[in-house]
This record gives C-alpha cells, sequence and structure tokens, in this order.
C-alpha cells in the first residue's frame, strides 16, 4: 500500500506474447495484478519503459515466459544494461512519446483530462477554423503528424536497444503501422492500407465527427461549455452563468423526434450549437459536411435527424462502455427493432437528473407529443378524404398507419412511466451508472419497468 498514487510503469498482465508494452502512470492511481506496477528512480524510469517498448523486451518475455501472461517476476528477470552513451537520447524519446501519447488520449472525451473537441480547438495563431471541414482537416493533418513521429520514435528507441544488447543479427528496428497505439485517421474505410489493418485506433471521418456531435451534445446539457475548456458539470451546484456563448437546456430534457415537430428538440439544438461555434455564414456548408460523414440519404437535417433517432445513443452507449452518462427515455425500450415505432424518445443528463425528472418527461414531454400526433392525425385523415391526388393519398394513409403505432406506442408507454413518476425516484451518482439505471426503472416494490433504452 505504500506504493498507492505514486508514479509509475505499468503493463497488462494479459496479452498477445508478441506485442508486450508498458504504460507511464502519472501520479495518483493504485494497482492490481490486471494492471501490476514497476517503481523506479526518477532518473530511470524513462530508459526503462524505453526499454520494455521496444523489441528487446519482447525477445526476453519469450524465453522468461512463452505465454500469454507477464508477471512481476517475469519484468524483474529482465536483464538491463544501462547505456551513458545513449541515456540522453533514450530518454528524449521516450518523454516525446508519453507527450504525444498524452495528447491523443486527452483528445476524446472520455479521458479525464479532456477539455475541449479537437474540431473547436483553436490554431496558433489563436483562431477557430471557419468551416467544419477545415477544422477536421487540421486535426487529420496534427494527429497523423504524430502518428508517424510516434512510430519514427520508437523505430529509433528499437535501434538503440538492438545496438546496446549487440543483437543487430537478430532483429530489426521496423514497427508495423498496426502496432502504434494512437489515432490515425482517414477519410474513409476504403483508404485503410493493409499494413494497419488490425490497429484498434483507427479513426474514420465519421468517428470524428460523431465525437463532435456528442461534444454538442455535451454543450447542450451543460457538460461542456462553448466559454471555458474542460468539464464544466458532473454533478454539484449547477451555474447557468458558465453559460453565455451557448446556453444549455434548462431542465435537462431534450426531446428527439423523427420528423421535425418541435422548435427545440434535439436536432434544432444542435443546429444552433453548430450555428454559434462557426457561425452563421457557413451553417448550411457545415451541416452538409456533418451529414455528408453520415450514413444515410436525405437533406442535411434529416441525415442528422435520422442519426440522432437511430444511432446517437447506440454510439454513446459504446463510447461509455455501457455506463452511459446521457440516458434515453424510449417507448420502444423492450422491443426489438422490428418492434419499435420510435414513438417517444427524450434525453437527460444523468449529473442533472433529480426526483422530479422522470415526472418531467411524462407530463411535459410525452403527452405534448401525443398531442402532436393526435393533431397531425386529424389533418391527415381530413387529407385523405378530401385530396383528389391519389400518390399524395397514399402518402398520407403511409403516415397515418405509422402515426397510429406511434400512438399506441406512446400510451402504453404512459401507462409504465406513470407508475415509476409517482415514486419520485432520486439517485446518488456515487453509486454509479448502472445501479442507478436500473434504480430509476424500479417501483418502491422492486418491481421493474423499462422505460430507459437498453445498455
Amino acid at each position: 500500500k505504500e506504493y498507492y498514487f505514486k508514479e509509475a510503469i505499468s503493463w497488462v498482465y494479459i496479452t498477445d506474447m508478441n506485442s508486450f508494452g508498458a504504460r507511464y502512470i502519472p501520479n495518483g492511481f493504485i494497482f492490481d495484478v490486471s494492471g501490476s506496477s514497476l517503481f523506479v528512480d526518477n532518473e530511470k524510469k524513462n530508459y526503462i519503459l524505453g526499454l520494455l517498448c521496444s523489441k528487446i523486451s519482447i525477445v526476453f518475455m519469450n524465453i522468461l515466459n512463452p505465454t500469454m501472461n507477464f508477471q512481476v517476476r517475469d519484468i524483474k528477470n529482465i536483464p538491463i544494461i544501462f547505456s551513458e552513451t545513449n541515456k540522453e537520447e533514450i530518454d528524449s524519446l521516450v518523454q516525446q512519446n508519453i507527450s504525444i501519447s498524452k495528447t491523443d488520449w486527452d483528445s476524446f472525451e472520455t479521458s479525464w483530462d479532456f477539455e475541449v473537441n479537437p474540431l473547436l480547438d483553436i490554431d496558433k495563431q489563436g483562431q477557430l477554423p471557419r468551416t467544419i471541414e477545415s477544422a477536421y482537416e487540421n486535426w487529420k493533418e496534427y494527429a497523423n503528424n504524430n502518428f508517424a513521429k510516434l512510430k519514427e520514435n520508437e523505430e529509433r528507441l528499437n535501434e538503440l536497444f538492438i545496438e546496446i544488447y549487440g543483437l543487430k543479427d537478430e532483429l530489426a528496428p521496423e514497427v508495423s503501422d498496426k502496432d502504434i497505439t494512437i489515432a490515425k485517421i482517414f477519410d474513409d474505410k476504403k483508404d485503410i492500407y493493409d499494413d494497419i489493418k488490425g490497429n484498434q485506433y483507427i479513426l474514420t471521418k465519421e468517428d470524428v465527427i460523431k465525437s463532435f456531435i456528442s461534444y454538442g451534445v455535451g454543450c447542450i446539457f451543460g457538460r461542456y461549455s462553448l466559454d471555458e475548456k474542460g468539464l464544466i458539470y458532473a454533478g454539484g451546484e449547477f451555474d447557468i452563468n458558465r453559460y453565455n456563448k451557448f446556453r444549455p437546456v434548462e431542465d435537462n430534457i431534450v426531446l428527439i423526434t423523427d420528423k421535425e415537430y418541435f422548435e427545440d428538440d434535439l436536432v434544432n439544438r444542435f443546429v444552433e450549437f453548430v450555428k454559434l461555434s462557426f457561425g452563421q455564414e457557413n451553417l448550411e456548408v457545415n451541416l452538409k459536411f456533418i451529414a455528408d460523414s453520415l450514413k444515410g440519404s436525405g437533406t442535411p437535417r434529416e441525415k442528422i435527424r435520422n442519426y440522432f433517432v437511430n444511432d446517437f445513443y447506440k454510439d454513446h452507449v459504446q463510447m461509455y462502455k455501457k455506463t452511459p452518462i446521457y440516458w434515453l427515455y424510449d417507448s420502444s425500450a423492450g422491443k426489438t427493432k422490428r418492434q419499435s415505432q420510435n414513438g417517444f424518445k427524450a434525453l437527460v443528463y444523468m449529473h442533472r437528473y433529480d426526483a422530479d425528472t422522470t415526472g418531467k418527461v411524462r407530463i411535459d414531454y410525452l403527452h405534448k407529443v401525443q398531442r402532436i400526433y393526435e393533431r397531425r392525425m386529424d389533418f391527415l385523415k381530413d387529407d385523405i378524404a378530401h385530396n383528389k391526388d391519389a400518390r399524395q393519398v397514399a402518402e398520407s394513409e403511409k403516415e397515418l398507419e405509422k402515426i397510429i403505432k406511434q400512438v399506441k406506442e406512446c400510451k402504453d408507454y404512459d401507462e409504465k412511466i406513470g407508475h415509476i413518476a409517482l415514486s419520485r425516484i432520486d439517485i446518488d451518482l456515487d453509486d454509479g451508472v448502472k445501479v442507478n439505471y436500473d434504480k430509476v426503472q424500479t417501483d418502491d416494490k422492486g418491481k421493474k419497468f423499462k422505460i430507459l433504452a437498453k445498455i
């Protein structure tokens, strides 16, 4: 325990025997057998880390323990040759690699040190590009240059350690692109070349844009702010004065609908976020670039809407490894994709949830959506009765059939959510996502009602 929270070098207990690697761990963390740690003098830290990340360590690991389990005794038994001649260069290369890797890690919002989405980061002149496409190209160039630099440094470290250990005739310093563990960005999956296939850090333009959309949702709920970098709100007292350029939703509830029934739904709020981030002048160009990066067809707003309705929450759950920070009230919860009618969806931010949230979702939003559907049904019935255009009548009949199913789904959902709303369930953030996710769907008698999307 005396080593808890100390700076360390760590490695994964179980891994591919041909891809052993170590990581620098800063102060503030503890360890266990699945992520064992090595503690060394600061002046030797980078040298030993460089050795463990080189091809030399793999040679020794295959001799000492040719399995997939790398234990403490195996690391302790690696012979270390200190080269004073090369120490300064090795230290510099390792420090560069740590910095490059941290920059990559912190570009994702799941990092503790995440500050801003890369597409909204200002350039060296202190300016934000005028278009999202320009911001994307800047980020792609920067990320891919870092990828190339990290590979170059790793190969140079291999050269140095191969020379130190006298293994020039046994090992080559080259590293495959698939073994470089930071992001490389491709415009399209078809551009991914053979030598990098299998690299889990590959990103496409679609991935980058989805990450930007996620950040936009974070600003909509107040997790992030366009006025400050970093995490702004994740519990505690909510201070609306920290949001000037773009104001988050006041009641922590945003509707997701398959058509534009409301001016303040998630799609329109996101469009406003894009406008305030990059300006009105290039809004349509920016929306088109976002939409072109997503799958599907239709106008830019239609493609963005389809993404929010069908895929955003699935991507969010995957990003947060089934512990989502945004929760989706979904009338299709518990149904198969074929059974789902997308009758009602509303997103909330877990950290702003309170005992009245479910009741507000039901009274202020679910019932409002039901009234919109009912008015639309009346309009469609009138159109079917009086319209002389057979094609338009057929379209109205098709839409009416769909809305009838959506209304039924909403009414069934109203019974479930109404029962839970009466319980006024509160949560404790310290209990974690999964405990609270179940808690807000379980009544005081222990009966669970599926009112949130499956995670």
